[in-house]
């Protein structure tokens, strides 16, 4: 077995490490018999000098084998298995209803999803605003859900891809978080545990993403895909955009009740229902359910009018712990916050347009109202966040305020104000559409990666 020190200094002196050594450095990260010092330090250099495709896949895969690798093939399934990823965004609510809708289309979606980071949200803080609902669940109970339901959206839990909990634990102490091919493999290792047949991520670019240009996207796309495809997974990325907010909500509880009136068909946003659409449409064709777009989106059409998708969502909350009714009852089970105000537009802005937003401010002012962790011990307020929030492009004629805040005190309400107020941007001029699906990567080996 290859000494840690010496796979570090080789990555380190800029070397191609092979799939024996790699695994090798894993293995001793899962028995603990590697430090956190050198995991910092394999961090440090694989940040510095990054990794080849074939490395990438060669750490993929040891991740995916630190621990239980679930085989899907004894279920008695009738559908594939498929999964999407997003990077994290805000108001970035579309893995819950994306989940039900492609189970109601006949895929089984073993959704393992991962908590909020940053100015980001969470899927499974959202999920826990829901009186009762586990995200941390045994594997039967997990296998159970997705088998009965079509769809769980749970947390890794301890036995999938353990040495990715100790790895990613070092990078957040140590400035390696952005590492494209460590990204990749902390991604990729757990959904490949989760058995899939199929998956779509959703790379996030702009002010309120974790890669803010498109070239900086693309490059985490096409190492995402490559690698996927490399480990034997079908893979493909959309890139989105996130100069605004994806939905008019940001904020745990608020986004399950969106969810909800998404799934009853209350209301659709547009910019999350072109999303959402888009990702559903990208798994049906990718898993065969579908042979063309336009069959694509008239299975998703069916499966949200005629409930069926709002059925899955009840059949995987009630299978998870949760109320029967949630879905016809938010109100009686979703915290609401005891302080409601209105965000007022500024008197300079009036008349104008608003032309830009500062997304990740809007994620930070979630954070301060508590909806979100600025340590990882700390406690969420499920109940806070803003609602309503103005689009890009929208004129500032004095019948809307820029948002509404849900806030525990008026002092966190008013700092809130403010801090909306300081993220919008207003223009006399008018404003021009966002391009909110800005890239779609596929294999290189399959059909060329392009961008439209």
């Amino acid at each position: 077995m290859a000494l840690a020190q010496e796979t570090i200094r080789r990555k380190r002196d800029g070397e191609a490490l092979d799939a024996t050594e790699i695994r090798a450095f894993i293995d001793g990260v899962t028995r603990g018999e590697v430090s956190d010092a050198q995991i910092a330090a394999f961090a440090m250099a694989t940040c510095w000098r990054g990794m080849s495709t074939d490395e990438a896949v060669a750490l993929t895969l040891a991740m995916r084998d630190s621990g239980r690798v679930l085989d899907w093939r004894g279920e008695g399934l009738h559908g594939p298995v498929v999964d999407k990823h997003s990077t994290g965004g805000i108001g970035d609510t579309v893995s819950l209803m994306l989940g039900p809708l492609l189970a109601a289309c006949g895929c089984h979606v073993p959704m393992i999803s991962g908590r909020g980071l940053g100015h980001t949200g969470g899927t499974l803080d959202k999920l826990e605003s829901i009186p009762g609902y586990r995200v941390d669940v045994p594997l039967e109970t997990f296998r159970r859900v997705v088998r009965e339901a079509g769809v769980a959206i749970v947390g890794a839990g301890p036995e999938l891809a353990p040495a990715d909990r100790r790895i990613y634990a070092v990078r957040d102490l140590t400035a390696t978080v952005e590492s494209v091919a460590l990204i990749t493999a902390s991604i990729l290792s757990k959904k490949l545990a989760a058995g899939l047949h199929a998956l779509v991520l959703d790379v996030k670019v702009g002010n309120g993403a974790f890669m803010r240009d498109l070239p900086s996207a693309r490059e985490l796309a096409r190492s995402l895909v490559e690698t996927g495809c490399g480990a034997g997974l079908a893979t493909e990325a959309l890139i989105t955009d996130m100069n605004e907010p994806l939905a008019p909500v940001a904020g745990n509880a608020l986004e399950v009740r969106l969810a909800l009136r998404y799934l009853r068909g209350d209301e659709r946003p547009a910019r999350l229902d072109r999303v959402v659409r888009a990702f559903g449409a990208a798994l049906l064709r990718q898993s065969g359910l579908a042979h063309d777009e336009d069959e694509a989106q008239a299975r998703l059409v069916r499966a949200l009018d005629s409930g069926q998708a709002a059925e899955r969502w009840s059949a995987m909350v009630c299978g998870l712990g949760g109320p029967k009714d949630l879905i016809d009852d938010a109100d009686r089970h979703l915290p609401a916050a005891p302080v409601v105000c209105e965000v007022p537009v500024p008197v300079s802005q009036q008349g104008m347009t608003v032309s830009g937003i500062d997304t990740r401010a809007l994620g930070l002012a979630v954070v301060e109202l508590g909806g979100g962790r600025r340590r990882a011990e700390d406690r969420i307020d499920p109940a806070v966040g803003l609602a309503s929030l103005l689009p890009r492009g929208a004129l500032l004629d004095g019948t809307r305020p820029l948002a509404i805040v849900h806030a525990a005190t008026q002092a966190a309400a008013d700092a809130a104000v403010r801090a909306v107020q300081s993220a919008y941007v207003a223009s006399a001029a008018p404003v021009a559409a966002s391009t909110l699906i800005a890239g779609h990567i596929v294999s290189e080996e399959g059909r060329s990666s392009h961008d439209r």
